[in-house]
């Protein structure tokens, strides 16, 4: 589960911001926020931590079969 839109408003930020500032188009940062990309690149996460002053796992969680969120607290 993708966590990019929380993290977006939290940050008061919006998706075309965060697009200028990784260099991404919105169109690919819309797919990763839909929870609809196959695939992120290290570079690519890195850089939206970055410019979000987060970690990965704020980005991105686990979600089991049976719909639990698994943490590794």
């Amino acid at each position: 589960m993708i966590h990019l839109d929380a993290l977006l408003h939290e940050r008061r930020m919006t998706l075309t911001e965060l697009a200028g500032a990784v260099d991404l188009t919105l169109a690919n940062l819309s797919i990763l926020k839909t929870g609809k990309a196959r695939a992120i690149r290290f570079s690519t996460l890195e850089a939206i931590c970055v410019a979000l002053d987060c970690q990965p796992g704020d980005l991105i969680r686990h979600v089991a079969d049976d719909g639990e969120t698994t943490d590794a607290e």
